[in-house]
């Protein structure tokens, strides 16, 4: 269990940032999965599910991006 604490510890910045968008993805997948199907339970089922499963997709893909050391230059815009 030390390991896992560790690694949150090093990772809080993007596990917030994973939450945050885990929780706006599942808000939209049940208004899309609703929309699509008319049934409430399976609008629940896809919107937990898929949401789910990007949101681990999402935490790796993040830290791959820190570690190929790419930088992207973000301008200002007015």
């Amino acid at each position: 269990m030390t390991a896992l604490r560790t690694a949150a510890r090093q990772n809080v910045h993007t596990l917030m940032k994973t939450g945050s968008y885990y929780v706006i993805h599942v808000c939209v997948a049940a208004l899309v999965a609703y929309a699509v199907t008319g049934n409430l339970v399976a609008s629940l089922t896809l919107s937990l599910l898929e949401p789910t499963v990007q949101a681990v997709a999402f935490f790796f893909h993040e830290k791959a991006w820190e570690r190929s050391g790419v930088q992207v230059q973000q301008t200002a815009e007015h």
